[in-house]
């Protein structure tokens, strides 16, 4: 009967997990077990629990973690890379805080064994959802913060993202092709390129999709992809070499995209 009646205040467990089996893998040991408590409630735990006061979910924390992140990683490219401009950092930071990114460094922690969920968020696969494990990293940067202050958040940070900065930031699986295509693009006075679906194949569930960029009425690149934002960035990212090639060598370039233009005339009148 007391199992019964655990089971519907405590609709989650933390899958045997410990604040200090989790403070270990942090390298941290919270002055206050009730910070790194609020920084693993996801608010669907919260809504779940029928008791009176509820607890705080992560969200709190998550903002003010954001911030802390933010003001860290700033000060890390800051000092790190004085001869980079502050566009250059601005992007670099964009990457190395950004969702995907941070959700690595959670798996590194092993968070989502450790986050409390609901019993549906959990069955629909909560734990390993990146953006959950990515909101609940700057959650336990938060709470560092309110613990143990700026250097408890540093230390953090220093030990999980900063250890992979250098791979996030040549990473090309991370860099957004399409905003540095638009960028190269614009530059040049091309105008921004658009992208057209070209094919798709295999069954619904599989598809494969075959997409092209275009610019100044000319397709620049083509690439394939099981969703269509991962064949627009293969694409972006072929249209952006050739670009690129195309003004190393513009003689050469044009000389063989005429020869082609030629052929393809033939070709037709044949």
């Amino acid at each position: 009967m007391i199992f019964k009646f655990l089971e519907k205040i405590l609709p989650n467990r933390i899958s045997g997990s410990t604040h200090s089996e989790l403070e270990k893998t942090l390298g941290y040991r919270f002055q206050n077990p009730s910070h790194l408590t609020m920084a693993l409630s996801h608010r669907s735990y919260v809504n779940s629990v029928r008791s009176q006061p509820r607890p705080e979910s992560f969200e709190r924390l998550e903002f003010l973690g954001d911030s802390v992140l933010n003001f860290i990683v700033t000060d890390y490219l800051y000092r790190e890379y004085p001869e980079n401009e502050e566009g250059r950092m601005s992007k670099m930071k964009s990457l190395v805080v950004s969702s995907r990114v941070l959700s690595l460094c959670a798996e590194q922690w092993n968070l989502g064994e450790h986050i409390l969920l609901s019993r549906s968020e959990e069955k629909s696969g909560g734990r390993t959802r990146p953006s959950i494990l990515a909101d609940a990293y700057e959650a336990v940067v938060g709470a560092a913060y309110l613990d143990g202050g700026i250097p408890a958040a540093t230390r953090l940070v220093y030990n999980s993202l900063m250890r992979i900065l250098d791979e996030v930031l040549v990473d090309e699986d991370l860099v957004n092709y399409k905003s540095k295509l638009l960028e190269y693009t614009q530059a040049c006075g091309m105008g921004a390129p658009s992208y057209e679906v070209l094919e798709e194949s295999g069954p619904e569930h599989r598809k494969i999709f075959s997409i092209g960029v275009f610019a100044q009425g000319r397709e620049w690149g083509k690439g394939e992809g099981n969703s269509k934002k991962s064949a627009e960035q293969a694409a972006a990212r072929l249209a952006l070499s050739h670009l690129k090639q195309r003004r190393k060598n513009p003689v050469d370039h044009e000389s063989k995209s005429s020869a082609t233009d030629s052929r393809d005339g033939e070709s037709e009148r044949n």
